[in-house]
């Protein structure tokens, strides 16, 4: 399954503001387990930092990593919502994935951890 240790931070130039910070991963790839057929999917990270962000190459070679895992839709998106609490200990994150249809039905499934900031 997934590596977290392949995803890297580097320190927050603000960390005294609350600011969104959103990665959009269009292309992701994993497997279903019942099936063995691909899954295609758009993995959104939205988060608050705190003191760390996410180095975008690392995060690309993380999702990467999920090219050939079977895995369900529900447990992918806990999983990157856990992996990256674990090495960003974000103010505030979600994770939503977006999946293209599969036999008439698309799901989209959203995670996340804190309380938002109030605007």
């Amino acid at each position: 399954m997934g590596q977290r240790n392949l995803l890297e931070f580097f320190d927050n130039p603000h960390p005294g503001r609350n600011y969104e910070i959103v990665h959009i991963a269009p292309e992701f790839t994993s497997v279903c387990p019942k099936t063995g057929q691909p899954d295609f999917g758009t993995v959104i990270v939205r988060y608050i930092a705190d003191r760390k962000c996410v180095e975008l190459k690392s995060l690309k070679m993380y999702l990467q990593n999920y090219r050939q895992c079977g895995i369900f839709y529900e447990d992918i998106t806990n999983v990157l919502l856990d992996d990256l609490v674990g090495v960003l200990e974000p103010r505030w994150i979600e994770i939503v994935t977006k999946w293209r249809p599969r036999g008439g039905l698309r799901s989209i499934i959203r995670a996340q951890q804190g309380k938002r900031p109030a605007d």
